[in-house]
Order: structure tokens, then C-alpha cells, then sequence
């Protein structure tokens, strides 16, 4: 199966405002498995120099399980897809390289800026790169209390108009889980639950929310993939909602506890907007003392893991 035959494939090396790597470019050419790597969890959800650690580590899981990895970022202006191990070095060590969502692309290009890229970021380079494959640890959604403040990450709609099949630990549970799902449902965005009958809780391994369709194997999602290209119709990507394993998970009563602290922090601060999601973050990692970070962590590297087979087993 090709990577992403309804994406163009741009692969200038030296000019433009899109650069593949070297690796990435010669996989994609020999229609080898390329899995995409968002960059922000280097950046803005590790602190250094763990997050160089982290990220070489994530590479290497890509690789060990028979796919390539792409690590995606802005640098000066360019669009990466796949980093050299200085370009890798310099996003993680740098202060000064910026958050990069979709909507800031354009700006950052045009201004020669440096920015890690979100998950609407990633997975929009991606998918234009030719890429069919993404994993990142949990996705934006709905935030509570959404009839009040209208606030909703752009992942869901960037991701209804992009052919990309994400693998993640579900939606941040920060969020509201089930105004997501109806939310994706309304989308069209596809859920396959991997292994598991209920969405997982990003932090927990399972929300408490059902799923539609339970998927056991990388070739079952490979097959459901094809089964899309086949069918055609409107692009949206489908979302493999792979738990964290129960053992690594955080303890469900101290992250309930917490999160029930840090919303009500929140609220007496007000707190609203974008910063509503890196307080409540930084306030679980504070009051579980780095608990919620490492179950972030065990998410990711999972996630990582199956993404690379899925990507494996659809190149097949």
C-alpha cells in the first residue's frame, strides 16, 4: 500500500518551503513504512535534556520495529519532515523555538521562523509529504464547559479534512471525552479501538467511553485503511485509540483527585483559552509528582510502537 497516493509528494532538498530528509525520502521512494513524529513533545512537554533523550529514544523504537521515522518541524522558515541529528539536537535545545499549529504555518514560513509543530501541524505536513501514518500521544478535543467558552482544540477539524491515520491514547482527559467522540462521529473522522472496547483516557486506559469498532492487529488497521482508499469519499483521518497499558497507567483515584484540584484552580484564577490546557497539564504533573509525565510517557512510547507496525503491515 503506498504511503499516501491522494497526497503530492514534495520533495525539494535544497530550495523551497518543504524539506524531506534524506532517510525519509529515500523510504518513500522504495515504498518503505515512514511513520510521522510531532516535534512539541520535545519542545513544550519535556524538560531538557530529557527531551533529546526522549525523542532519539522515540526514533529508535520507529526503527527497531522496521519503519522509519519522521520527526517534523519548522526550522527557518522550512518545513521538516524528518530531522537530521542536528536538526534534532537544535530543536530540542533551543528556548526560542515556538509552538506551531496549522494555522500558524503560513506565518512561520513566510517570517523564516523555528517551531515544533502540533498535532494539527503534524499531521498536516505529513499527509502532504505522503505520509499515511502518525503517532503522537493524546489528541485536542472539547474542552469542558464548552457551551460557556466555545473552546475546541483545532485537531478535530484539521484532522476531518486530512488523510492520515493517527495513532494516539485518545483525547487529553482534561477534555470532555464524550462531547470529542460526538464531535469526531460529526466529523467523520474514524475511531478503531486497538484491543480495547472502551476509549482510552490518555493518562488511564480506558475513559469509560465505548467504541464502535474493535481492531486486535496492525493488519486489521492496515486493511481498514485500504478498505478507505478504496471507498474514496471526503479525506478525514482515521484515529487508533491505543491505551496505555494498566500497569503504567496513572492511578485512576489520584487522577481523578487532582484533575478535580486543577479545575477548580482554573476556574478561581480564571483561566481561560489556550492556557487553560498547559495549566492543567503542569498542574497533574506538580500534584502527581511526575507521575502523570511518566504515564504520558508509557502512552507515547506504545503508541510509537504500533504505529510503526501498522505502518509495517500496511506497506506489505
Amino acid at each position: 500500500m503506498p504511503q499516501n497516493p491522494s497526497a503530492p509528494l514534495s520533495q525539494e532538498t535544497g530550495r523551497g518551503p518543504f524539506v524531506l530528509s534524506e532517510e525519509v525520502r529515500e523510504a518513500l521512494d522504495e515504498r518503505r513504512p515512514v511513520v510521522a513524529l510531532e516535534s512539541t513533545i520535545i519542545t513544550h512537554g519535556l524538560p531538557r535534556p530529557r527531551n533529546l533523550r526522549v525523542a532519539q529514544e522515540l526514533e529508535e523504537i520507529v526503527r527497531k520495529a522496521g519503519a522509519v521515522p519522521a520527526t517534523v518541524a519548522v526550522l527557518d522558515g522550512r518545513a521538516h519532515v524528518g530531522l537530521d541529528g542536528g536538526e534534532l539536537e537544535r530543536v530540542a535545545g533551543d528556548p526560542d523555538v515556538r509552538k506551531l499549529g496549522h494555522r500558524d504555518l503560513a506565518p512561520a514560513l513566510a517570517l523564516g521562523a523555528s517551531g515544533a509543530t502540533t498535532v494539527s501541524a503534524t499531521a498536516f505536513l505529513a499527509a502532504r509529504a505522503g505520509l499515511s501514518v502518525f503517532a503522537t500521544g493524546g489528541l485536542g478535543g472539547v474542552h469542558r464547559e464548552w457551551t460557556r467558552t466555545q473552546d475546541e482544540s483545532a485537531d478535530l477539524r484539521l484532522l476531518a479534512g486530512t488523510r492520515i491515520t493517527v495513532v494516539c491514547a485518545g483525547v487529553k482527559s482534561i477534555l470532555d471525552v464524550p462531547a470529542t467522540l460526538q464531535r469526531l462521529e460529526t466529523l467523520g473522522v474514524g475511531v478503531l479501538g486497538y484491543g480495547t472496547e472502551h476509549f482510552p483516557g490518555f493518562y488511564l486506559s480506558s475513559s469509560g467511553e465505548r467504541v464502535d469498532w474493535t481492531v486486535r492487529t496492525p493488519e486489521d488497521v492496515a486493511e481498514v485503511m485500504r478498505a478507505r482508499e478504496r471507498l474514496g469519499g471526503p479525506p478525514a483521518a482515521l484515529i487508533v485509540a491505543n491505551p496505555v497499558p494498566e500497569e503504567e497507567q496513572l492511578d485512576p483515584g489520584v487522577h481523578d483527585r487532582v484533575l478535580a484540584g486543577a479545575l477548580g484552580a482554573c476556574r478561581d484564577r480564571g483561566i481561560t483559552g489556550q492556557a487553560v490546557t498547559p495549566f492543567l497539564l503542569e498542574h497533574l504533573m506538580r500534584e502527581t509528582g511526575g507521575a502523570s509525565l511518566e504515564a504520558n510517557l508509557a502512552a507515547v512510547r506504545g503508541n510509537v510502537r504500533l504505529a510503526a507496525r501498522i505502518a509495517a503491515a500496511a506497506a506489505r
